[in-house]
């Protein structure tokens, strides 16, 4: 059984040795490995496909066996509290390496570096009133075919209420969705194994379009951009991971490694979506938060792209010769925050925000925009990977904070002790970490695949 798991390490080798040949291919004939973006494309296609039926059956098992609705809303309000100020914290941190560095101050705009800030501005992100009422979807399956994950939230909040109003009648129901799930998340191990494909494509794609010249002449907002999401991370997550949760930053991330690699190769956190789910059921962190925490989070909880919008205003202002006063910066990056609700995942969907907050608040900057398009896709990286590394230290905060988590499986978990089963993304043994209280079933037992009772010795690879 331990033979059949250890086959996807070599998945993940090819991986990286796709991503390398890809950065080979990009600069050795730029021309022809721009024509191999469709495969990076696809393949996160293929991933983004799953997503609706992944989280719908999360949240639905997970609120579904939940006896007390106000603890689901508690989950929520903790979630939705953190994410506001952590994207403040990120925003500050932005604002103070930004006006550090003055990373913008020897560049000029050139027409054509105008003509693309002009392009990216007529495809800006829409505003607050039309992002809230996007939630509801037309019809109750319509959120599962256009792929919106706040919409598929709306509707599993909604299915799971009602289950749980329903009571024992629900049970079937529960189950038959819970089979379901077991059904999607084979589906996507299976598509993991196209994933070196996809990372040879998307790799090869980007480095054929950007080209060493870009590279080197934005090099400090790059660089820049990189060193403060590393210090948000490693410093203000870590810190609070461990003042809150008793974790280590660097373990969290060593078990979500795997995630990585793959936001890195496709440059959407969206890729790694459904996995982050299943790894965070695994860790020991029960449904109801894995179910609200990590679809919400998506959408709400947006460190490194707060991180990019501040860097990347004062970058542009600068370069434009127009520096912002406090007031303006202040005032223009909390519009941005407000208005990227939902950007996250989306590949490119940073650049868009900032060029639609800059038309709305000083349209004399938007031409600027265009100094940026150049190097977007490798800081959309580091943004989606800041994304990602927040929105898993949040579920784990939120977790600790609602007595959800199993402390001790935590920490088998990363230990190596417990290895999380890459053939079906799921754990039938996992722990219930709220076993011991008598008002919810999360985790397993009634909600989960069936009504076994708890079962906590350690899982094997089969």
């Amino acid at each position: 059984m331990a033979v059949r798991r250890d086959r996807t390490h070599y998945l993940y080798l090819a991986v990286i040795a796709a991503v390398v040949l890809g950065i080979a291919v990009g600069f050795a004939a730029p021309g022809v490995a721009v024509e191999l973006k469709p495969l990076g494309t696809g393949f996160v296609d293929l991933i983004k496909m799953m997503i609706s039926p992944i989280i719908f059956c999360t949240i639905v098992l997970g609120v579904g066996s939940v006896r007390k609705a106000a603890k689901v809303g508690a989950v929520g309000g903790l979630a939705l509290g953190y994410f506001m100020v952590m994207s403040t914290v990120a925003l500050a941190i932005g604002l103070v390496v930004g006006n550090l560095l003055e990373p913008g101050a020897n560049l000029r705009l050139t027409d054509e570096a105008a003509a693309a800030g002009e392009k990216q501005a007529a495809g800006a992100s829409e505003g607050t009133v039309d992002f809230l009422l996007g939630i509801i979807p037309k019809t109750l399956v319509s959120a599962f075919t256009t792929g919106e994950v706040l919409q598929t939230l709306l509707v599993a909040l909604l299915a799971g209420f009602a289950l749980q109003a329903m009571g024992r009648s629900g049970e079937p129901v529960l189950r038959g969705i819970g089979h379901i799930q077991r059904l999607v998340f084979r589906i996507l191990a299976m598509i993991m194994w196209v994933a070196p494909v996809g990372a040879f494509g998307a790799i090869a794609a980007v480095v054929g379009e950007t080209g060493v010249d870009a590279l080197k002449s934005l090099a400090v907002i790059m660089i820049g951009f990189y060193l403060t999401c590393a210090l948000f991370v490693f410093v203000v997550l870590g810190a609070l991971l461990r003042f809150v949760a008793g974790v280590g930053i660097v373990p969290l991330l060593k078990y979500l490694g795997r995630e990585f690699l793959l936001i890195l190769s496709t440059s959407s956190s969206e890729s790694a979506l459904p996995r982050l789910i299943a790894k965070m059921e695994h860790l020991g962190v029960s449904k109801p938060v894995v179910g609200i925490t990590v679809p919400t989070g998506y959408s709400f909880n947006l460190d490194g792209t707060a991180i990019y919008l501040t860097m990347a205003s004062l970058f542009v202002a600068e370069a434009m010769g127009d520096p912002l006063s406090v007031g303006e910066q202040i005032s223009l990056l909390v519009f941005m925050i407000i208005a990227s609700k939902g950007a996250a995942g989306v590949t490119g969907a940073g650049l868009a925000t900032l060029a639609g907050g800059l038309q709305s608040h000083r349209p004399d900057l938007v031409d600027g925009v265009g100094l940026i398009v150049g190097i977007d896709r490798f800081m959309s990286e580091a943004r989606a990977l800041t994304n990602f590394a927040g929105n898993a230290v949040a579920t784990v905060l939120v977790g600790t904070w609602t007595k959800e988590i199993d402390k001790d499986r935590v920490a088998e978990v990363l230990a190596g002790r417990v290895p999380f089963d890459e053939r079906t993304l799921l754990d039938d043994h996992a722990p219930s970490p709220s076993a011991s209280d008598t008002d919810t079933d999360a985790g397993t037992g009634k909600g989960g695949d069936d009504d076994r009772p708890d079962r906590r010795e350690p899982v094997t690879a089969g």
